[in-house]
């Protein structure tokens, strides 16, 4: 049987459009110094680290090697991981099963990037077939739009509603001291109004590209219940991937089979069987404001085709009967090395009572998402109970 393992503290650094103040390693020691301050622990308490960076969107290799003082990592053992939109939750799941083995008693997740030193979206270009696929789908923006075109048209949701999405987002930003993009006063008005990226996502409906890092630290039960008051439990961890061609993805990405695979997984191991009301908060991945909306059906919130009415009904918001992204999401902070992780730490932080002034009342259950590539998902699921 594989030990009981919880999340006992959480780092995040300041995240920027550009944090010119600091270089990679500077970054990396932000988010760690605070994991182990709020555990009140040193290096010398971690067994091993994992390290997750998506190195080809700062444009040159290996920046974990030169930064190796930044995390702590002289002489530890450490794996190094790199899975795109993922990385962060594949960081976390690898921490989870090297201390659920009984390999390692305690390990610290780093996720970090720098993309204001590289260029994030020429390397996502390559990704698509050059002769079918990369002249229209090129990059994130052109992905997500293909997706949100089809989206639209199967399923009826508008452009407002997704919208409301963008809006919710950038407002909860707004109560994380941590987050990227802090509106107080954007309206659906303005998304709406933003500049055209491809049709029919426009500024507002992306995703920022952020400069930070983040650090999680994973122990087994007996050393957890004495580093944190509330621990969060890990109840469940899946990860599922598909690749094809991805104008051949059913509905063009909106139906996201990955996701579907993983989460229902995840629920099956956690117990869960209505989401929607045994979760208490859920911190997915959403690289844009129409993917929110197509993964609350994926997910298994609504169903099929009723995303929009979810948001409209007000029921993803912070008061609402299951808030969505509480932190702001990664439509207000993307540091893609560290995004997914982020969404692990902030799911933990709302389990253990400690996310301040976006913390949701009464949190037991929570859930956790990455999302990569159209491809690939990985999902948490933590628990204030044992």
């Amino acid at each position: 049987m594989p030990r009981r393992v919880a999340i006992v503290s959480t780092g995040q650094t300041k995240h920027r459009a550009k944090r010119l103040d600091v270089n990679i390693r500077e970054l990396i020691t932000e988010a760690v110094t605070r994991a182990l301050e709020d555990a009140d622990m040193s290096m010398k308490d971690i067994d091993a680290v994992m390290i997750g960076n998506m190195e080809p969107f700062e444009g040159f290799l290996f920046p974990e090697l030169w930064a190796v003082e930044g995390w702590g990592g002289y002489l530890k053992p450490s794996v190094k991981f790199n899975t795109g939109g993922t990385v962060g939750t594949t960081t976390a799941i690898a921490a989870y099963y090297y201390v659920a083995s009984g390999i390692y008693d305690v390990v610290l997740a780093i996720g970090f990037e720098k993309q204001s030193e590289g260029h994030t979206q020429t390397a996502i270009t390559t990704v698509g077939d050059p002769i079918w696929e990369r002249a229209i789908m090129a990059g994130a923006v052109g992905n997500f739009a293909v997706m949100a075109s089809t989206y639209i048209h199967e399923s009826g949701v508008t452009e407002e509603q997704a919208a409301k999405v963008a809006v919710k987002a950038r407002r909860n930003a707004c109560n994380n001291e941590y987050a990227h993009l802090q509106m107080p006063d954007i309206t659906v008005e303005d998304v709406l109004k933003s500049r055209m990226l491809a049709y029919p996502v426009k500024l507002l409906d992306m995703c920022p590209q952020s400069d930070g890092a983040c650090a999680v630290i994973f122990a087994e039960e007996s050393r957890a219940k004495k580093l944190a008051v509330h621990p969060a439990w890990i109840k469940a961890v899946a990860t599922a991937h598909e690749q094809q061609y991805m104008g051949d993805s059913p509905k063009r990405l909106a139906v996201m089979r990955s996701q579907i695979a993983a989460s229902r997984r995840a629920y099956a191991y956690a117990g869960i069987t209505n989401p929607r009301k045994e979760l208490d908060v859920a911190e997915i991945y959403e690289v844009a404001s129409f993917a929110e909306l197509a993964m609350y059906e994926n997910l298994g919130f609504c169903e099929r085709g009723e995303g929009g009415k979810l948001i409209d009904a007000g029921v993803t918001e912070m008061t609402g009967e299951l808030p969505v992204n509480p932190s702001g999401g990664v439509l207000s902070t993307n540091p893609i090395g560290a995004t997914a992780l982020i969404r692990v730490a902030e799911a933990a932080l709302q389990v253990m009572g400690k996310a301040g002034k976006h913390q949701i009342d009464g949190v037991r259950t929570a859930l956790a998402t990455g999302y990569g590539g159209n491809a690939w998902t990985d999902v948490m699921i933590l628990s204030r109970d044992l």
